[in-house]
């Protein structure tokens, strides 16, 4: 019953706070109730896992692979766990940022059904229940792009459900091709049935729809434009937690699909994950230079971050998929922090543009450091945790001689440092004798400082974390402990 909890809680709190909306204090109220026993539940699965190893369970008590499968493994948990966490913050920063009419039409129920779709995604064991959690994280997070109906929000909701519903018929399009070739959705049973058949036409056309949708998810190079167009137009609390946690599934999926189901090593789809990775490093910290806000940068960010981490996927080596996940995992708190520092700077100077901010550092230069802490993570600068992600994949791409990826990874780096130089220069540092910094409440403040300080603990002492993702790249590279888990007794 474990596992089915972080899927149930969520979407029974959606119930409540939906019964709850014309109340604002009742729904604030259900919501980060709801959002604490997430953590509670997701605390619970993680330390299972750490001890004991990956485990599954089953619905309606069908045995693997014929029924629907719900497993744990080191990287899935420490993922739930994350969205938990996101959880509370951005909704304890939602209320002093998300106004009564947006509670009223349903914030708090949307917010907590998508965690019931990034939940079930990031746990599911079988393919076709992935997409159907996609589904659930697609139609909840269009819902709160378009609450306050704003033209703004409508049109980058157009946008975003556009591509994504195009993502939509690539994935089915492959998991029916998928189907079609094994007869198999459970993944760890998939594992089994495609060894040895990596370079089937129908393998090799299933693998490239499923790029295709699981990179559309993650904003990668080129099915990236749906973001920086529409991360900005809903609440920052909203724009945090899409940041945090909705690319991150597309992430997951594919260092999940592309390591158990499908051997990449050799393949076309290994060059075509190189060249995403790439790309959407490259472009995305280039977009960041050029924008005039803090969240249209920020989004740009996002779309560079991604390629970071489909790079250790594409190299494959331990070292490198290592990178990958610790850098994926670092980014989650890291990107929650930026987007909220943004609405902070919003909310303190009135604008997040960079020609209508200004003079933060002098009048709040706590504000300006609890920005500074993600940011420099973001950049990769020493002592913070994202220094040690871009670290192992340059240290990876050095071991694989390939000292133009290597070129890459430190390149991108430095034009993320201008980009959020850029930033620091026009939102905190300059003059602005027209603006009145107004105080920021401490739901603001609290869930950015407690981010800042884990981002800065795991780099200081980064001995732990590091080990925890060699270990899950370990899992990823050698799944012997997941099929166990899923095709033996079970949980």
């Amino acid at each position: 019953m474990l596992l089915f909890l972080p899927v149930a809680v969520p979407f029974a709190t959606a119930v409540l706070a939906l019964l709850a909306r014309r109340v604002p204090r009742a729904s604030r109220a259900v919501s980060l109730l709801g959002a604490g026993v997430l953590v509670a539940v997701a605390a619970a699965i993680l330390v299972r896992t750490a001890r004991q190893g990956p485990f599954a369970m089953q619905a309606g008590g069908w045995p693997a692979p014929f029924g629907i499968t719900f497993v744990a493994d080191l990287l899935s948990a420490s993922l739930v766990a994350l969205t938990a966490v996101v959880a509370v913050a951005t909704i304890v920063f939602g209320f002093a940022d998300v106004d009564e009419e947006q509670e009223r039409l349903g914030h708090h129920a949307l917010v907590h059904a998508m965690l019931a779709g990034i939940c079930g995604a990031f746990l599911t064991g079988d393919i076709f229940n992935m997409y159907v959690w996609f589904e659930v994280m697609l139609i909840s997070s269009f819902g709160l792009l378009v609450i306050g109906g704003g033209r703004a929000q409508l049109d980058g909701a157009a946008k975003y459900v556009g591509l994504n519903l195009i993502a939509t018929v690539a994935f089915i399009a492959g998991v029916g091709l998928l189907y079609g070739a094994t007869g198999a959705l459970n993944m760890a049973d998939l594992h089994a049935r495609l060894a040895g058949r990596t370079m089937e036409t129908p393998i090799l056309v299933s693998a490239a729809f499923l790029v295709f949708a699981f990179g559309s998810k993650a904003a990668a190079f080129p099915m990236f434009f749906w973001l920086p167009a529409s991360y900005h137009t809903p609440s920052f609390a909203t724009s945090a937690v899409f940041a945090a946690l909705l690319t991150k599934v597309g992430v997951y999926a594919m260092l999940r699909v592309f390591t158990l189901v499908y051997g990449i090593e050799g393949t076309a789809i290994q060059t075509l994950l190189l060249w995403l990775a790439v790309l959407s490093m490259v472009v995305g910290a280039l977009g960041a230079l050029v924008q005039g806000t803090m969240r249209r940068m920020l989004g740009y960010g996002v779309i560079s971050s991604v390629g970071y981490m489909l790079l250790g996927l594409a190299l494959s080596s331990p070292l490198a998929l290592a990178g990958s996940v610790f850098y994926l995992l670092q980014d989650v708190p890291a990107k929650a922090a930026l987007f909220m520092s943004a609405g902070l700077a919003q909310r303190s100077a009135g604008s997040e543009a960079f020609d209508h901010g200004g003079g933060l550092w002098r009048a709040q230069p706590w504000a300006a450091a609890l920005f500074l802490v993600p940011a420099l993570s973001l950049a990769g600068m020493p002592p913070f945790a994202g220094f040690w992600a871009k670290l192992m994949l340059a240290q990876a791409t050095l071991a694989a001689a390939s000292y133009g990826l290597a070129l890459a990874v430190l390149g991108v780096g430095l034009l993320t440092l201008l980009a959020v130089a850029r930033v620091w220069n026009a939102v905190y540092w300059a003059a602005a004798p027209g603006v009145t910094v107004r105080p920021a409440p401490a739901a603001m403040i609290a869930p950015i400082a407690a981010f800042a300080a884990a981002l800065l603990v795991a780099g200081v002492i980064a001995g732990p974390g590091l080990a925890a993702a060699q270990a899950m790249a370990a899992g990823l590279l050698d799944p012997a402990a997941y099929l166990a888990a899923v095709l033996g007794v079970g949980g």
